[in-house]
């Protein structure tokens, strides 16, 4: 279930899930700062990286951050698109797992 939130009459949800795969979930939050980045989350462990540069901070198991970067690499254009409409307050769609 995903929980809604109203924001100058819009209703978006409140942390957006556009992937999950591996047990990795991806999020994409409304109204972030730049640069334009995503939030990986892994059990307890959560990082957020820049679509552009690739550029990390957090902690995050090896396994799992080799999995996440080479998605981020497939999928930057489709980040950067889902970040322009987050950034809008537009509902953001999902993007396909990594296999």
């Amino acid at each position: 279930m995903v929980t809604l939130f109203s924001y100058a009459g819009a209703t978006v949800p409140a942390v957006p899930e556009i992937s999950r795969f591996h047990g990795i979930v991806i999020r994409m939050f409304h109204r972030e700062h730049p640069p334009p980045h995503l939030h990986a989350q892994f059990g307890g462990y959560e990082i957020t990286v820049e679509i552009g540069t690739g550029a990390e901070h957090g902690r995050f198991p090896v396994h799992a951050l080799g999995r996440v970067r080479k998605w981020v690499e497939l999928h930057r254009e489709e980040l950067l698109d889902c970040w322009r409409l987050a950034r809008d307050e537009k509902p953001i769609p999902s993007i396909p797992p990594s296999e």
